[in-house]
């Protein structure tokens, strides 16, 4: 299928410039980019409240549907950037949109980044937000019963291990989790590495020079920075995964799927096409981006535990 028209100029932009390269940027320079690009989510979504808090050191921003009172179901998310930029400016409208479309509260988490903070200081500051929100729940508003974990790329990855975190604690599970063109697989194992590698924006460069800043000497196969290869995934909650069709990630996220499957974990997973890496913020130019925010809405204002 042919790019999304909106999305073609983008990457015809892409192109034209040259295809820039991550390497010839500063992480300032990467990071003050990925903040630009956050106009293309569209209008400023105001039907909801915001506000930011702080629990023992993390950082929180708290998205609320207008009046909304007592406990919700809730969405812990965790922002893409490759494990080097991204936070709650390059985020705020579409965890906006998602907490008005939906009706649930969205909690996003701004963990820590590399290369200042290498491997496990996201893993880390995940893992303690997720459990410092269920204990905290009654004053915050969460639903605990109803937590969903969520994220994109680099995010995702962390919504995922997470997951796995707390599973091996024994202590508490999400109700779901949403995972929106996850990383992975740090070997770049995969075919759409190369077929999607090139020319689509955010390229085989951006995602692998992340991974070497956050993981630095960690083994590539280790089963935090490569978490599709594991073999513990049984007894994870219900899993809705997104790939996106001209994405390198696009066949590691539908094997995830697959392995997820054929551990017992109920699963379900939906290529968007026309799209690239990172459509998920494109809600002001993407008719793709519109319709999977909806669709995320209703999965994670359905999650129960």
């Amino acid at each position: 299928m042919a790019l999304e028209k909106s999305i073609a100029k983008l990457v015809d932009g892409f192109i034209a410039a040259g295809r820039p390269s991550v390497r010839n940027q500063t992480i300032a320079e990467r990071r003050a980019g990925y903040v630009a690009s956050a106009a293309l989510a569209g209008e400023t979504e105001q039907r909801v409240g915001v506000k930011e808090t702080e629990l023992e050191g993390i950082r929180l921003r708290i998205v609320s549907p207008l009046n909304a009172t007592g406990a919700l179901p809730t969405v812990i998310y965790y922002h893409g950037g490759c494990f080097v930029s991204g936070g709650f400016e390059t985020h705020d409208n579409p965890l906006r949109q998602l907490a008005f479309f939906s009706g649930c509260r969205v909690i996003a988490v701004q963990y820590r980044l590399a290369p200042e903070h290498p491997y496990p200081a996201a893993h880390d500051d995940a893992e303690r937000a997720a459990n410092l929100v269920r204990q905290h729940a009654a004053t915050l508003g969460v639903d605990s019963a109803a937590i969903t974990l969520a994220g994109d790329s680099a995010g995702g990855h962390i919504a995922l291990v997470t997951a796995l975190r707390l599973k091996a604690r024994g202590i508490w599970q999400p109700a779901k989790l949403l995972l929106i063109y996850p990383m992975l697989d740090a070997t770049a194992y995969f075919e759409s590495y190369t077929r999607n590698g090139l020319d689509y924006i955010i390229t085989r460069e951006t995602l692998l020079t992340g991974y070497d800043a956050y993981f630095g000497v960690t083994p590539r196969q280790h089963p935090e920075a490569s978490p599709l290869w594991r073999e513990d995934f049984t007894g994870l909650p219900p899993t809705h995964i997104v790939t996106a069709e001209f994405d390198p990630l696009c066949d590691e996220g539908e094997a995830l799927f697959e392995r997820l499957t054929q551990q017992g974990v109920s699963c379900t997973c939906q290529r968007w096409l026309g799209v690239i890496h990172g459509f998920f913020q494109l809600g002001g130019v993407s008719e793709s981006a519109r319709d999977l925010m909806r669709d995320l809405a209703w999965r994670a204002h359905e999650a129960r535990r």
